[in-house]
């Protein structure tokens, strides 16, 4: 039995070729790196205002990526999404607007998506071993998996950003953020740069990427996607963006083997098991990096022929990468196609 645990990254080329290309151009690259979220991320900001102080940048970042952990991090006991974890009751938790508004922005995806994507999986997700407890080697019992899914859904789950409050209809619903805190800490960051007064920047948190204006260059910038294999990381395509965020979700980083079979990571809230289609990865670009963040675990979950119908009926731009045999096939909605790969 084989346990392996990598993130899937977006390559953010444009981070090298905007760092080698200010050795030669008046537009000069500066890099911003760090660790958050238990992933890295990395901040490429091009030619700032000569006013801007770079240090102090920086720390603002660290206080951002670190105020966002503190509260949507199940990790840390003492986070706002742990104390409404160990709620044994329905009473209404007072949280600060921002866990708010990120639970509520939320909720409005797994509407979008009927519940593909759903932030109350948290405790299926610690079930199979991919949460904050242990990790485990086989299936977890059939009646348990059965006993979770009956207490868990986004309907379940209520938020009131009037107070703000949230508020949970069975003491086992467990809020995991993990497929959508990335993307609202590289908008989040995004804001800060905009606030700063940073015409041209890229920032990526684990593979999480948005970006604005132009690289080094002065040319769009490059974005790979990599080619969903478990033993290998290669490039798939290069795509190329300005003022976009761009997500991936995948199956092929996180999972275990038992008997032969793989195990991903990326649970179905609607049957508590992980997805076993033939959809390997999903790429999704959006103006909001967290929307992306969670529109693509949703159409990983839906897989190609329900996630596609999904992307163009809300006219998503997405690029599924499929497993047929041996080879990585690609399917993508009309808007991926038509204004994405067109620039």
């Amino acid at each position: 039995m084989l346990r392996t645990y990598r993130n899937v990254r977006v390559i953010a080329v444009a981070g090298l070729v905007a760092l080698l290309a200010s050795c030669g151009s008046e537009r000069v690259a500066h890099e911003l790196s760090g660790s958050t979220m238990g992933t890295s991320f990395n901040i490429q900001v091009i030619s700032p205002p000569d006013t801007l102080d770079m240090d102090a940048l920086k720390v603002d970042v660290a206080a951002t990526l670190a105020g966002i952990e503190q509260s949507m991090s199940t990790y840390l006991p003492d986070s706002e999404v742990s104390r409404f974890n160990a709620l044994t009751t329905s009473a209404w938790l007072d949280v600060s607007a921002s866990f708010c508004r990120v639970i509520a922005d939320a909720q409005a995806v797994s509407k979008m998506s009927g519940g593909a994507f759903d932030v109350t999986v948290g405790a299926l997700v610690d079930l199979w071993g991919f949460g904050s407890g242990q990790p485990i080697s086989e299936p977890p019992d059939t009646e348990r998996i059965a006993a979770l899914l009956s207490a868990t859904g986004y309907e379940k789950l209520h938020a009131d950003c009037s107070r703000p409050a949230l508020s949970k209809d069975t003491a086992e619903l467990h809020v995991d953020l993990s497929a959508y805190a990335k993307g609202y800490g590289v908008d989040q960051v995004a804001s800060l740069l905009d606030q700063s007064g940073i015409a041209d920047y890229l920032v990526e948190i684990g593979g999480e990427v948005r970006v604005r204006g132009k690289n080094a260059k002065d040319a769009r910038w490059a974005i790979a996607v990599e080619s969903p294999h478990r033993d290998s990381s290669k490039v798939a395509r290069i795509i190329s963006l300005s003022n976009a965020a761009m997500a991936t979700s995948g199956d092929y980083r996180i999972y275990f083997e038992s008997a032969g079979r793989f195990y991903s990571h990326t649970i179905d809230p609607r049957t508590g098991y992980p997805v076993s289609h033939n959809a390997a990865a999903v790429t999704v670009v959006a103006d909001s990096s967290a929307f992306a963040d969670g529109m693509a675990t949703a159409l990983l979950v839906l897989g190609p022929v329900d996630g596609l119908k999904l992307a163009e009926r809300e006219n998503i731009a997405a690029l599924f990468q499929l497993r047929v045999d041996d080879a990585i096939d690609e399917r993508m909605s009309s808007r991926f196609a038509q204004e994405v790969l067109a620039e």
